[in-house]
């Protein structure tokens, strides 16, 4: 009996060591299947992809622009003297005609003076002479003098004539000098620029310099470099839009108005000059705008963005996501927009291209395409 006993105990814990030892086994199994399918999932890169997109109809070009005033224009003064008075400053709008300063020219008024007085004795000297020449043709008639005298006094009395209108001009350059002593604004604009004061002195000759600066802002001349590629394209009376990068959902209209019609031969773009109106003067002159052209020229192919490419030594490719792999494409470019190309050859608009691919990417490496993400709606 205690055989037996001793029998059924050993059967009975081979048995639970047994069942131990299966668990355990299966245990394992699936442990290293789990591990097996975690590292396989780790190897595998996760990848974002975009499809290429279709290009516009027509080609739009944007372009970095610098604003100007539509007429800007130095203001100099034209007498020299001291500045007696300042009726403007900066940001004073002003109108055509408008006195901006006042200048005393006291060496001026001298020689008007002193021209005026030129002008009374010539004029004396002149009338003199003018009836003494009277007289000697009275005398000539009667043959009391000779044809020598008379011409003679004719003569003097021309001389005299001639130094009065040269006095007369020289009293009217000077009141015209004078009245430059008022510093006018030649047409409606805002100052930009004042480089004076009162007490300043004031010199009109080679050296002068400039006092005032005067702009209209109402209107802007937009100045872009537009590239070679599409300088037949860009023609006069093309409709443009301006943005702003501080203000990018404000878009002001524009005219392509002229180009110069040659190229820079360093950098290979041609000088054009869009117009603008600026009632508001929101736009303010010398500011960096982004102008966006539409050249009219039709495209070829797709695009996607610049992230996209892979530059190999067998040349440009791009890698796309097929059949769970990545495999590399050849492809050929056209236009370049800076973020985006343009593709002519070698995708469709079917094909899932990977952004950012690895540099040691290679065709036939598994990827795994990450979703994107929901878009966000408001509650």
């Amino acid at each position: 009996m205690k055989v037996g006993r001793g029998l059924m105990v050993v059967l009975a814990a081979a048995l639970v060591l047994g069942v131990a030892i299966y668990v355990g086994l299966h245990d394992r199994r699936g442990a290293d299947a789990a591990l097996k399918r975690a590292t396989e999932e780790a190897a595998t890169a996760t990848v974002l992809v975009v499809h290429p997109s279709a290009s516009d109809a027509t080609d739009e070009l944007v372009l970095p622009g610098n604003a100007r005033a539509f007429t800007d224009a130095p203001i100099y003064a034209r007498a020299s003297g001291y500045l007696k008075k300042l009726n403007v400053d900066i940001g004073s709008r002003v109108s055509q005609g408008r006195v901006l300063a006042e200048i005393e020219t006291p060496e001026l008024d001298q020689q008007l003076r002193q021209a005026r007085a030129d002008l009374a004795n010539a004029t004396a000297t002149m009338e003199l002479a003018r009836i003494t020449a009277d007289r000697w043709q009275a005398l000539l008639k009667r043959e009391v003098v000779s044809h020598q005298e008379t011409d003679e006094k004719l003569s003097d009395y021309n001389v005299k004539k001639a130094a009065v209108e040269s006095s007369t001009a020289n009293v009217k350059r000077l009141q015209d000098l004078q009245a430059f002593q008022n510093i006018t604004a030649p047409f409606d604009g805002i100052i930009v620029a004042r480089n004076t004061d009162v007490g300043a002195l004031i010199d009109a000759g080679g050296q002068a310099r400039e006092l005032f600066r005067l702009a209209t802002i109402g209107k802007l001349r937009v100045f872009v470099s537009v590239p070679q590629a599409y300088a037949q394209a860009a023609r006069p009376g093309t409709a443009t839009s301006i943005t702003l990068e501080e203000n990018p959902g404000k878009v002001f209209p524009g005219t392509l108005a002229r180009t110069s019609n040659a190229l820079d031969p360093s950098a290979r773009t041609m000088l054009s000059e869009v117009e603008m109106e600026n009632p508001g003067g929101e736009v303010l002159p010398g500011a960096y705008v982004v102008v966006r052209l539409r050249v009219g020229l039709a495209t070829r192919g797709m695009t996607i963005p610049a992230n996209a490419l892979l530059f190999r030594s067998e040349g440009l490719r791009v890698a796309v996501v097929r059949d769970g792999r990545a495999e590399l494409v050849a492809v050929k470019l056209g236009r370049d927009y800076g973020r985006t190309v343009e593709v002519v050859a070698g995708l469709t608009p079917a094909d899932a291209v990977i952004l950012d691919p690895a540099d040691s990417l290679v065709s036939g490496t598994a990827v795994r395409v990450r979703p994107s993400a929901p878009a966000k709606t408001g509650g």
